[in-house]
């Protein structure tokens, strides 16, 4: 018994204005015509016998322009910054310093009061790993990018630390494969 997951990247919201902790503007402008610009290579996803979003405002937007009618997931949800919602890491880092090197530091560190790096890995984790495995079965996610992230970093067991290596670029996408305990990171080819 194994399940097909495809995660999908969020497109970008307010690319002009600075990245943020637990950002949960919507899509922008540049946002909507990138998922305008991606539609026919993504839209074939929406065939996913469940389709799923994380709760942001641009997940779901996401998912609703591409047309799958996206269920939103509590648990999809980015990392819970704490009292740094909605700062910048450069004004986090003039503010506490010692409390950003200890984060980057210690995938167990919580020091924003929220959640670690590591809960936040195993939480993403747990939803895999509860995702039904009907042999065969389809299921596509449009989540964050940190979501997307941190589901890699679980399914390939590696280390936490690994999480800040990882890139996810608005609207890119990963198939992950597999079931409980046991994923496979599969790479498609592009049609011809």
């Amino acid at each position: 018994m194994h399940v097909r997951v495809t995660l999908i990247a969020a497109a970008r919201s307010a690319a002009l204005l600075a990245e943020r902790f637990d950002d949960d503007r919507p899509l922008d402008q540049a946002g909507w015509h990138e998922v305008q610009l991606a539609a026919h290579g993504l839209i074939s996803l929406g065939a996913a016998e469940l389709r799923y979003c994380s709760p942001t405002p641009r997940s779901r937007a996401t998912g609703q322009a591409l047309g799958f009618a996206p269920m939103a997931q509590p648990a999809l949800r980015e990392c819970d910054m704490g009292r740094w919602r909605g700062l910048t890491l450069g004004e986090v880092t003039a503010h506490e310093p010692e409390a950003v090197d200890a984060w980057l530091a210690d995938p167990r560190s919580a020091p924003h009061g929220g959640e670690s790096l590591l809960a936040f890995i195993s939480r993403i984790g747990g939803w895999l790993d509860t995702r039904p495995a009907d042999d065969g079965g389809t299921i596509v996610a449009v989540a964050e990018p940190s979501v997307v992230r941190a589901a890699l970093v679980y399914a390939l067991k590696a280390s936490p630390s690994t999480y800040w290596n990882v890139d996810v670029r608005p609207l890119s996408t990963v198939t992950l494969a597999g079931w409980s305990g046991r994923w496979s990171l599969r790479l498609e080819s592009a049609a011809l």
